[in-house]
């Protein structure tokens, strides 16, 4: 039986920030998904995975980033970029939350982010966050531990704290190369396209009604 859920937070608890990287991406006039282009290039050394492991400072990723995009031709500053990570919290995803505390589920969060205070926050989007997050049995950030999905090692770290099989897992992330990682682990995976999508097929994974989110 599967009685853990352990979710994404950017693109499954709040709205993807692909869109908001495509305005910006129209605005400076570079190449649709450039962005999306220099995370996936060279994925466990370029300047964003190394920022979300926090073995670089805003400074450097700024720099770094901005080379990246200089070697594709193009110029994009990587400060420019981080204000967009955030998307809007997910009504329905927080009563799912609830829902599966309030049913006796476990749940935690795997999230790869950079270091706080190094992105401009609203205040009263940082207390929404930080509410949303003191759901979760447990969080892991790839920021704190120095690993960032899709590294096994970081699905493994959340399964042992919370004393759990991966195969007593459910996975959801917005990213097909991380739900692949989880699903070789064992977990059943879902990749988020939308709240609606994720949600029905989280009930589907758990064995409760359709549409019961």
């Amino acid at each position: 039986m599967r009685d853990t859920v352990i979710f994404d937070f950017g693109g499954v608890i709040t709205s993807s920030p692909f869109a908001a990287f495509n305005r910006l991406e129209r605005e400076r006039g570079v190449p649709i998904d450039l962005i999306r282009r220099l995370n996936a290039t060279d994925p466990d050394s370029n300047a964003w995975a190394r920022f979300e492991r926090a073995e670089i400072d805003v400074a450097t990723f700024d720099r770094d980033f901005a080379a990246e995009a200089r070697t594709l031709g193009h110029e994009l500053r990587g400060r420019d970029v981080l204000p967009l990570l955030y998307g809007d919290i997910r009504p329905r995803m927080v009563h799912a939350l609830d829902w599966l505390k309030r049913e006796g589920f476990h749940i935690g969060c795997i999230t790869n982010n950079v270091p706080a205070g190094d992105t401009p926050r609203d205040p009263q989007a940082v207390a929404a966050v930080a509410a949303v997050l003191a759901r979760f049995d447990h969080v892991v950030e790839s920021s704190k531990v120095g690993i960032r999905k899709p590294d096994p090692r970081i699905y493994l770290m959340m399964c042992e704290t919370l004393n759990k099989r991966p195969d007593q897992c459910v996975y959801l992330d917005d990213l097909g190369v991380n739900c692949k990682a989880a699903a070789q682990l064992g977990m059943a995976a879902i990749k988020v396209s939308g709240e609606g999508q994720a949600l029905d097929e989280l009930c589907a994974a758990l064995g409760v009604a359709p549409g019961h989110f």
